[in-house]
Protein backbone atom coordinates (compact mmCIF):
# COMPACT_ATOMS: atom_id res chain seq x y z
CA UNK A 1 0.00 0.00 0.00
CA UNK A 2 0.74 3.37 -0.38
CA UNK A 3 2.25 5.73 2.15
CA UNK A 4 0.81 8.71 0.73
CA UNK A 5 -2.86 10.22 1.76
CA UNK A 6 -3.54 11.22 -1.91
CA UNK A 7 -2.53 7.65 -3.27
CA UNK A 8 -4.33 4.58 -2.60
CA UNK A 9 -4.26 0.86 -3.84
CA UNK A 10 -7.76 -0.21 -5.34
CA UNK A 11 -9.34 -3.92 -5.40
CA UNK A 12 -12.40 -4.96 -6.31
CA UNK A 13 -13.40 -4.45 -2.53
CA UNK A 14 -12.40 -1.16 -1.95
CA UNK A 15 -13.34 0.26 -5.49
CA UNK A 16 -17.05 1.31 -5.22
CA UNK A 17 -15.95 3.21 -1.64
CA UNK A 18 -12.97 5.01 -2.89
CA UNK A 19 -13.26 5.26 -6.45
CA UNK A 20 -17.42 5.74 -7.13
CA UNK A 21 -18.12 7.46 -3.84
CA UNK A 22 -14.95 9.40 -3.56
CA UNK A 23 -15.30 10.69 -6.67
CA UNK A 24 -18.57 12.61 -5.61
CA UNK A 25 -16.31 14.61 -3.24
CA UNK A 26 -13.38 14.98 -6.00
CA UNK A 27 -11.78 13.62 -8.58
CA UNK A 28 -10.57 10.13 -8.77
CA UNK A 29 -7.75 9.55 -11.17
CA UNK A 30 -7.86 5.65 -12.05
CA UNK A 31 -4.44 4.37 -12.83
CA UNK A 32 -4.74 0.67 -14.39
CA UNK A 33 -1.10 -0.67 -14.71
CA UNK A 34 1.02 -3.83 -14.37
CA UNK A 35 4.60 -4.52 -13.39
CA UNK A 36 5.55 -5.71 -16.30
CA UNK A 37 4.69 -2.76 -17.83
CA UNK A 38 7.18 -0.47 -18.68
CA UNK A 39 5.56 2.62 -19.44
CA UNK A 40 3.24 2.02 -16.52
CA UNK A 41 6.52 2.48 -14.53
CA UNK A 42 7.75 5.62 -16.77
CA UNK A 43 4.08 7.09 -15.76
CA UNK A 44 3.80 6.82 -12.21
CA UNK A 45 5.93 9.39 -10.99
CA UNK A 46 4.56 11.69 -12.91
CA UNK A 47 1.18 10.68 -11.30
CA UNK A 48 2.91 10.61 -7.95
CA UNK A 49 4.15 14.00 -8.10
CA UNK A 50 1.01 15.57 -9.52
CA UNK A 51 -0.99 13.69 -6.41
CA UNK A 52 1.51 15.76 -4.01
CA UNK A 53 1.40 18.71 -5.63
CA UNK A 54 -2.67 19.11 -5.69
CA UNK A 55 -2.63 18.07 -2.17
CA UNK A 56 -5.49 16.37 -2.14
CA UNK A 57 -7.55 17.72 -4.85
CA UNK A 58 -7.28 14.58 -6.32
CA UNK A 59 -7.07 11.25 -5.34
CA UNK A 60 -4.28 8.69 -7.32
CA UNK A 61 -5.86 5.20 -7.27
CA UNK A 62 -3.76 2.63 -8.67
CA UNK A 63 -4.94 -0.38 -10.48
CA UNK A 64 -3.09 -3.21 -10.47
CA UNK A 65 -4.89 -5.02 -13.87
CA UNK A 66 -3.51 -8.12 -13.39
CA UNK A 67 -4.66 -8.66 -10.12
CA UNK A 68 -8.05 -6.95 -10.95
CA UNK A 69 -8.79 -8.06 -14.05
CA UNK A 70 -12.46 -8.09 -13.61
CA UNK A 71 -12.58 -4.12 -12.74
CA UNK A 72 -10.28 -3.67 -16.11
CA UNK A 73 -12.59 -6.04 -18.06
CA UNK A 74 -15.19 -3.90 -16.30
CA UNK A 75 -14.09 -0.33 -17.70
CA UNK A 76 -12.97 -1.73 -21.25
CA UNK A 77 -9.34 -1.61 -20.62
CA UNK A 78 -7.30 -2.56 -23.57
CA UNK A 79 -3.87 -1.10 -23.48
CA UNK A 80 -1.45 0.05 -20.06
CA UNK A 81 -1.20 2.18 -18.85
CA UNK A 82 -4.76 3.73 -18.84
CA UNK A 83 -5.99 6.64 -16.71
CA UNK A 84 -9.37 7.38 -16.26
CA UNK A 85 -11.08 10.45 -14.43
CA UNK A 86 -13.92 9.51 -12.53
CA UNK A 87 -16.35 12.40 -11.32
CA UNK A 88 -19.82 11.65 -9.67
CA UNK A 89 -19.55 8.21 -9.75
CA UNK A 90 -18.91 7.84 -13.47
CA UNK A 91 -15.89 8.07 -15.40
CA UNK A 92 -15.67 11.86 -17.45
CA UNK A 93 -11.86 11.66 -18.89
CA UNK A 94 -9.01 9.21 -19.96
CA UNK A 95 -6.08 8.97 -21.89
CA UNK A 96 -3.86 5.83 -22.72
CA UNK A 97 0.04 5.33 -22.76
CA UNK A 98 2.76 8.15 -21.58
CA UNK A 99 1.86 11.17 -21.34
CA UNK A 100 3.76 14.78 -20.99
CA UNK A 101 3.20 16.37 -17.79
CA UNK A 102 1.95 19.03 -19.22
CA UNK A 103 -0.66 17.29 -21.17
CA UNK A 104 -2.34 15.58 -17.64
CA UNK A 105 -2.12 19.30 -15.97
CA UNK A 106 -4.13 19.99 -18.88
CA UNK A 107 -6.33 17.41 -18.12
CA UNK A 108 -6.77 17.82 -14.57
CA UNK A 109 -7.56 21.71 -14.97
CA UNK A 110 -10.39 20.68 -16.73
CA UNK A 111 -11.89 19.31 -13.60
CA UNK A 112 -10.05 20.82 -11.00
CA UNK A 113 -8.18 23.79 -9.62
CA UNK A 114 -4.77 23.66 -9.83
CA UNK A 115 -1.92 25.83 -9.57
CA UNK A 116 -2.45 28.96 -11.53
CA UNK A 117 -5.73 27.91 -13.03
CA UNK A 118 -7.54 31.15 -11.07
CA UNK A 119 -4.76 33.15 -13.08
CA UNK A 120 -5.55 30.98 -16.57
CA UNK A 121 -9.33 31.19 -16.04
CA UNK A 122 -9.10 35.15 -16.01
CA UNK A 123 -6.57 35.46 -18.85
CA UNK A 124 -9.27 33.62 -20.78
CA UNK A 125 -11.88 35.75 -19.55
CA UNK A 126 -10.02 39.21 -20.48
CA UNK A 127 -9.00 37.50 -24.31
CA UNK A 128 -13.03 36.97 -24.57
CA UNK A 129 -13.15 40.58 -24.19
CA UNK A 130 -10.37 41.83 -26.19
CA UNK A 131 -8.55 42.79 -23.50
CA UNK A 132 -4.67 40.87 -25.05
CA UNK A 133 -2.65 43.25 -22.57
CA UNK A 134 -5.05 41.80 -19.29
CA UNK A 135 -4.54 38.41 -20.80
CA UNK A 136 -0.51 38.94 -20.45
CA UNK A 137 -0.40 39.66 -17.30
CA UNK A 138 -2.49 36.87 -15.90
CA UNK A 139 -0.56 34.36 -17.84
CA UNK A 140 2.64 35.55 -16.28
CA UNK A 141 1.42 34.81 -13.36
CA UNK A 142 0.00 31.28 -14.46
CA UNK A 143 3.34 30.89 -15.76
CA UNK A 144 5.38 31.55 -13.04
CA UNK A 145 2.87 29.17 -10.77
CA UNK A 146 2.71 26.46 -13.23
CA UNK A 147 6.40 26.78 -15.66
CA UNK A 148 6.28 23.52 -17.13
CA UNK A 149 2.28 23.96 -18.50
CA UNK A 150 3.38 24.64 -22.17
CA UNK A 151 -0.13 24.58 -23.27
CA UNK A 152 0.05 28.41 -21.61
CA UNK A 153 2.32 29.64 -24.47
CA UNK A 154 -0.34 28.75 -26.47
CA UNK A 155 -2.63 31.55 -24.81
CA UNK A 156 0.57 34.08 -24.50
CA UNK A 157 0.55 33.71 -28.46
CA UNK A 158 -3.02 34.06 -29.08
CA UNK A 159 -2.82 37.40 -26.87
CA UNK A 160 0.45 38.53 -28.65
CA UNK A 161 -1.77 38.14 -31.82
CA UNK A 162 -4.72 40.01 -30.46
CA UNK A 163 -1.90 42.62 -30.05
CA UNK A 164 -0.35 42.85 -33.18
CA UNK A 165 2.93 41.14 -32.20
CA UNK A 166 3.00 38.62 -34.61
CA UNK A 167 6.73 38.19 -34.55
CA UNK A 168 6.73 37.28 -30.57
CA UNK A 169 3.72 35.19 -31.12
CA UNK A 170 5.51 33.30 -33.73
CA UNK A 171 8.57 32.93 -31.95
CA UNK A 172 6.57 31.31 -28.70
CA UNK A 173 4.77 29.17 -31.19
CA UNK A 174 8.39 27.53 -32.21
CA UNK A 175 8.97 26.78 -28.30
CA UNK A 176 5.82 24.71 -28.05
CA UNK A 177 6.02 20.98 -28.43
CA UNK A 178 5.16 19.13 -31.63
CA UNK A 179 1.75 17.12 -29.75
CA UNK A 180 0.42 20.65 -28.88
CA UNK A 181 0.26 22.13 -32.33
CA UNK A 182 -1.84 18.88 -33.38
CA UNK A 183 -4.76 20.13 -30.67
CA UNK A 184 -7.32 21.97 -31.42
CA UNK A 185 -5.88 25.05 -29.13
CA UNK A 186 -2.25 25.12 -30.70
CA UNK A 187 -4.13 24.73 -34.72
CA UNK A 188 -6.38 27.18 -33.97
CA UNK A 189 -3.32 29.97 -32.86
CA UNK A 190 -1.24 28.32 -36.06
CA UNK A 191 -3.64 29.41 -38.08
CA UNK A 192 -4.51 32.44 -36.39
CA UNK A 193 -0.49 32.92 -36.83
CA UNK A 194 -0.53 32.20 -40.68
CA UNK A 195 -3.56 34.44 -41.03
CA UNK A 196 -1.52 37.62 -39.75
CA UNK A 197 1.49 36.95 -41.80
CA UNK A 198 -1.13 37.00 -45.31
CA UNK A 199 -2.61 40.22 -43.71
CA UNK A 200 0.89 41.70 -43.25
CA UNK A 201 0.97 45.70 -42.01
CA UNK A 202 -2.26 46.38 -40.92
CA UNK A 203 -1.68 50.37 -41.41
CA UNK A 204 -1.34 49.43 -45.40
CA UNK A 205 -5.03 47.68 -45.26
CA UNK A 206 -7.05 50.92 -46.32
CA UNK A 207 -5.17 51.14 -49.15
CA UNK A 208 -4.98 47.85 -50.26
CA UNK A 209 -8.92 48.64 -49.60
CA UNK A 210 -8.84 51.20 -52.06
CA UNK A 211 -7.15 49.07 -54.71
CA UNK A 212 -9.93 46.49 -54.21
CA UNK A 213 -12.45 49.29 -55.56
CA UNK A 214 -10.37 50.00 -58.84
CA UNK A 215 -9.47 46.43 -59.61
CA UNK A 216 -11.62 44.03 -57.45
CA UNK A 217 -9.33 40.90 -58.45
CA UNK A 218 -5.80 42.47 -57.75
CA UNK A 219 -5.00 38.94 -55.82
CA UNK A 220 -2.73 40.83 -53.84
CA UNK A 221 -5.58 42.89 -52.38
CA UNK A 222 -7.74 40.42 -52.07
CA UNK A 223 -5.22 37.87 -50.53
CA UNK A 224 -4.52 40.64 -47.57
CA UNK A 225 -7.25 42.19 -47.28
CA UNK A 226 -9.15 38.67 -47.10
CA UNK A 227 -7.19 37.43 -44.37
CA UNK A 228 -7.50 41.04 -42.56
CA UNK A 229 -11.31 41.01 -42.42
CA UNK A 230 -11.30 37.32 -40.90
CA UNK A 231 -8.71 38.45 -37.83
CA UNK A 232 -11.24 41.26 -37.57
CA UNK A 233 -14.12 39.09 -37.17
CA UNK A 234 -15.69 39.58 -41.09
CA UNK A 235 -15.48 36.31 -41.66
CA UNK A 236 -18.15 35.65 -44.59
CA UNK A 237 -16.48 39.30 -46.10
CA UNK A 238 -12.89 37.40 -45.70
CA UNK A 239 -13.77 34.42 -47.04
CA UNK A 240 -15.50 35.81 -50.00
CA UNK A 241 -12.10 37.27 -50.66
CA UNK A 242 -10.46 34.13 -50.56
CA UNK A 243 -12.56 32.49 -52.66
CA UNK A 244 -12.43 35.24 -55.53
CA UNK A 245 -8.63 34.43 -55.74
CA UNK A 246 -8.77 30.91 -55.79
CA UNK A 247 -11.12 31.34 -58.32
CA UNK A 248 -9.28 33.71 -60.59
CA UNK A 249 -5.35 33.16 -59.17
CA UNK A 250 -4.69 30.10 -58.50
CA UNK A 251 -0.85 30.22 -59.06
CA UNK A 252 -0.46 33.79 -56.95
CA UNK A 253 1.52 33.04 -53.61
CA UNK A 254 1.34 29.21 -54.53
CA UNK A 255 -1.98 28.56 -54.27
CA UNK A 256 -2.30 31.61 -51.58
CA UNK A 257 -6.77 31.51 -52.03
CA UNK A 258 -6.67 27.36 -51.66
CA UNK A 259 -4.36 27.80 -48.43
CA UNK A 260 -5.62 31.17 -46.78
CA UNK A 261 -9.53 29.35 -47.26
CA UNK A 262 -7.65 26.28 -44.92
CA UNK A 263 -6.57 28.43 -42.22
CA UNK A 264 -9.55 30.10 -41.87
CA UNK A 265 -11.52 26.71 -41.88
CA UNK A 266 -9.12 25.99 -38.83
CA UNK A 267 -9.57 29.28 -36.90
CA UNK A 268 -13.60 29.43 -37.13
CA UNK A 269 -13.56 25.44 -36.41
CA UNK A 270 -15.64 23.00 -38.21
CA UNK A 271 -19.01 23.71 -36.56
CA UNK A 272 -19.22 27.40 -37.86
CA UNK A 273 -22.16 27.95 -40.14
CA UNK A 274 -19.49 29.35 -42.80
CA UNK A 275 -17.33 26.75 -43.03
CA UNK A 276 -19.49 23.99 -44.34
CA UNK A 277 -20.58 26.22 -47.33
CA UNK A 278 -17.18 27.56 -48.34
CA UNK A 279 -15.48 24.26 -47.92
CA UNK A 280 -18.22 22.78 -50.54
CA UNK A 281 -17.08 26.03 -52.84
CA UNK A 282 -13.52 25.26 -52.38
CA UNK A 283 -13.78 21.79 -53.60
CA UNK A 284 -16.06 22.80 -56.07
CA UNK A 285 -12.98 24.98 -57.46
CA UNK A 286 -10.80 21.87 -56.92
CA UNK A 287 -12.37 19.86 -58.85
Amino acid sequence: MSTSDHIVDITQENFHALVIEGSQQRPVLVDFWADWCQPCQMLMPILAKLAEEYAGGFLLAKVNSDQQQDLALQYGVRSLPTVLVFRDGEPVDQFMGVQPESTIRQMLDKHLPGPGSESRRAAREALEAGDAETALAHLEVARQANPEDEELKIDQAGALLMLGRVDEAEAVMKTVPVHLHQEDAGRRVDAQLRLARARGDLAAIPALEERLDGNPDDPEALHRVGAARILAGEHEAGLAMLMQLMKKHRTYGEDAGHKGLLAAFELLGARHPLVNDYRRKMMALMF
